[in-house]
């Protein structure tokens, strides 16, 4: 957890996982600046972050550091967030220093608690004293080199020594010589005199053109202020035409408004149309079949019945049998002119039976 791993290293402030729910710029600053201070006590990081301009390049500095010193590949977009992705970025360095700390802590489990306290644990200073050993090397390998390569010469060298040495020495070759150096370390005070000279007379010219930039510069905010004051001829018609397009903009919301409700009340008439329609189709489906289930009952109903029957009494039932028929499709035709022109009310009824 990053907030135990910020406690565990020594973070002075207590956060919590609730502060970078918001964009917390600040926070993230303070704690990556304590981070680098915790790699290398002598880094010189800027802390300022008032600006859009320094928060850029305060993260650009971070992460351009952790990259050449603790090689750690920061994403600067999600540091710049200030947020939960901000969080993960900042894990992979706490997590470093986590794992460091806790690797010195085993290797150090059997001494006492004084003599742990003598010892504690300096990244900053490790990784400086690894800088300097390697540089030393480095040193070590091209000075070893030069001085193989001089000793190579030594026999040769040697020579050229003693016969120097053994050479008596000439008092006006060596006045002459003195003389010569003399003469060419005043060529260099001339020399350096007139440098001298040329950087005043440089430092005066320059005063004199930025002394000349400044009155520009005063002009220019004069006329400048002076254009702000004036305020422009079209500057009514302006706003006319803006006040005029403002109440275009307000009549042409309100008129969409509408349309799109109409839209929709159009959308539903139509659509409980198509309700009723079907509705209606069903039902007329359904009282067809109950029609046609009757009439062959009524069939089957009066084929068996007895042969001794009179026949004024078959023709009077049969009578009686299509005036029930014809009564069920007037109710049935009634009730589908009703179902389509409006709503049904009321029960719907057949006709009498024979009961009745």
């Amino acid at each position: 957890d990053f907030t135990e791993m910020m406690r565990a290293l020594g973070y002075p402030r207590l956060i919590s996982m609730e502060n970078f729910q918001t964009p917390n710029f600040m926070l993230v600053s303070e704690v990556l600046l304590w981070l680098v201070k915790r790699y290398e006590p002598q880094s010189d990081i800027p802390g300022d972050v008032e600006t859009e301009q320094d928060r850029v390049f305060f993260i650009k500095a971070v992460a351009q550091f952790m990259a050449t010193k603790a090689h750690i590949k920061l994403n600067t977009k999600k540091l710049y967030q200030a947020d939960g992705y901000a969080v993960k970025e900042l894990l992979k360095v706490t997590s470093v220093l986590y794992g460091a700390m806790n690797t010195q802590g085993g290797e150090r489990a059997d001494l006492s608690e004084e003599d742990s306290s003598k010892f504690k644990f300096d990244l900053g200073s490790k990784i400086a004293d690894l800088k300097a050993a390697r540089q030393l090397a480095s040193e070590i390998t091209s000075k070893g080199a030069v001085l193989y390569d001089l000793l190579g010469k030594e026999v040769e060298l040697r020579e050229a020594r003693t016969e120097s040495i053994a050479r008596p020495l000439e008092i006006n070759e060596a006045e002459k010589v003195m003389k010569i150096a003399i003469n060419s370390v005043l060529e260099e005070v001339q020399k350096t005199k007139d440098m001298l000279n040329n950087v005043a007379l440089d430092e005066a010219s320059l005063e004199a053109k930025i002394e000349k930039r400044k009155l520009e510069l005063e002009r220019s905010q004069k006329r400048l202020q002076t254009l702000q004051s004036v305020r422009p001829a079209f500057m009514d018609e302006y706003e006319k035409i803006e006040e005029q397009l403002q109440k275009q903009y307000s009549t042409y919301l309100e008129k969409f408004r509408n349309l799109t409700y109409m839209e929709q009340l159009l959308d539903d008439h139509r659509r409980t149309e198509q309700e009723m329609f079907e509705e209606a189709a069903n039902m007329l489906r359904v009282i067809q079949n109950r029609l046609k289930e009757e009439e062959q009952h009524l069939l089957k109903s009066g084929s068996n019945d007895d042969s001794d029957i009179d026949i004024q009494e078959d023709e009077g039932s049969d009578s009686e049998g299509d005036l029930q028929i014809m009564r069920h499709r007037i109710s049935t035709e009634a009730l589908l002119q009703g179902r389509v022109g409006t709503r049904i009310m009321g029960s719907m009824q057949g006709g009498d039976t024979e009961e009745d």
